[in-house]
């Protein structure tokens, strides 16, 4: 019975996620574009939400556009390399003050508390200092970089500390040496040391992109590190995009579990990345967010919730709790951010060379989506392995979708002697056949 309120049956099925994110780790970005002329009003009550829900947040914030604009004001021209500015101490002088003011509007906007607000009766914490150890970029192809530098190492322990205090904790694209400098530092690079320093459980780019698409302009809802890494190193150096996926790639490949690039334009792309199983943007993870595996006794509640619509309406036989139990070796997943969202089955018989493809299944939400063929696919790769010369299905709904994959149409003396003595006669299922190559 649907909602007459859509929001509630969204906050049902978000609170798995509610109780999943409460006590995690996320470093969050927020590129300059999103404050500058004091937009992202939204963003910053989202991120009081997840400090509310329990989420320890550590927010690095850049201000790229906003120095831009500044030096613009002040007649200054930077000289740029590799996608850096040599900060020599006019632009320094910019970038501190810059940096000082976007973190004071950001302090006051967390603070904000007034009644009809939705800050209101929210008591959050904001904290700064110098948490993030940096040394200078150097001199690099015969270019002397002054006051641009690169993180040395972040104060895990103070954060740590602050976290545990119920604090956010505010990171400045600044950083500071031994010898008591200032230096400026690439945002992403900074939320990639918190990120790998802190072991977070995500890192959050907020930035201009929609996320990253493959060459039809379809969304890739996730990479792997060596999977985006063509498309860093075809990208700009020091465009945001050659930024963020450094960042990426280099956060997976230290332990952090998860990196995801949203928009920041997109008001809704924080919390629906974060509080829905298919997410708003990409995600660059070692692990697979999607995978297709052996199933397992700890995968029966799943399969029991994945078939059971299939078999109210008759389109699969009925499979109990025992008889899954009994069979679960001869099953495959496919798991989706711990939800099973589709199976096959393989079953052999002793006295035959011909095994049946049993219980194709992908749940209504992820079909159209090519896995059926995958499950079918790795049916297959088990059948070949166990020696087995052809496949038969028996189905009452989806014949054509076996016909297009290679299946054609038999009788049933074409059935193993045990699977012909148990076919159903009432059901009259169409028996269909394929060869294996």
């Amino acid at each position: 019975m649907n909602s007459r309120f859509p929001f509630i049956e969204w906050f049902r099925n978000s609170s798995p996620y509610i109780n999943t994110h409460r006590g995690r780790t996320f470093v969050i970005l927020i590129e300059g574009d999103a404050m500058i002329d004091e937009r992202g009003e939204q963003l910053i009550q989202d991120l009081a939400l997840l400090h509310t829900l329990g989420v320890r947040l550590v927010v690095v914030y850049g201000i790229r556009p906003q120095v831009s604009r500044a030096l613009e004001q002040d007649g200054i021209v930077p000289e740029r390399h590799e996608g850096r500015w040599v900060a020599h101490h006019q632009i320094m002088a910019c970038v501190e003050r810059v940096a000082a003011q976007q973190r004071l509007w950001l302090e006051a906007r967390l603070s904000l508390g007034l009644p009809n607000t939705p800050l209101h009766g929210v008591e959050l914490i904001a904290v700064s200092g110098n948490l993030v150890m940096a040394k200078p970029l150097g001199v690099r192809r015969g270019i002397d970089f002054d006051h641009s530098g690169e993180v040395r190492r972040v104060r895990k322990s103070a954060i740590s500390a602050l976290l545990e205090q119920d604090a956010l904790v505010v990171l400045p694209p600044l950083g500071f040496s031994s010898t008591g400098e200032v230096f400026d530092l690439d945002a992403s690079e900074v939320a990639q040391h918190a990120a790998i320093a802190l072991k977070a459980d995500k890192l959050i780019l907020l930035g201009d992109a929609d996320g990253l698409h493959d060459a039809n302009g379809l969304l890739q809802r996730q990479l792997s590190p060596d999977e985006a890494e063509p498309l860093r190193a075809a990208a700009t150096p020091g465009c945001e995009l050659a930024r963020h996926l450094s960042a990426a790639c280099g956060a997976a490949r230290h332990g952090v579990g998860r990196t995801h690039l949203l928009p920041w334009h997109n008001h809704d792309a924080l919390l629906g990345e974060l509080f829905t199983r298919d997410g708003m943007g990409t995600m660059i993870t070692q692990h697979r967010y999607e995978q297709l595996r052996p199933a397992g006794l700890r995968d029966i509640a799943g399969l029991l919730e994945l078939l059971r619509p299939l078999q109210e309406h008759d389109v699969l036989i009925e499979r109990s709790r025992e008889r899954l139990e009994q069979e679960i070796g001869d099953y495959v997943v496919i798991e989706r951010d711990g939800m099973i969202i589709g199976c096959a089955a393989l079953h052999q018989f002793s006295d035959s060379a011909m095994g049946e493809l049993a219980c194709v299944a992908v749940h209504t939400d992820y079909r159209g989506s090519a896995r059926a063929a995958m499950l079918l696919g790795e049916v297959e790769l088990r059948a070949r392995s166990h020696g087995l010369k052809a496949l038969f299905a028996l189905t009452t709904h989806t014949a054509h979708w076996f016909i297009e994959h290679g299946f054609g149409p038999a009788d049933i003396e074409a059935l193993p002697a045990a699977r012909r003595d148990a076919y159903n006669h009432t059901r009259k299922s169409k028996i269909l056949l394929k060869h294996m190559i």
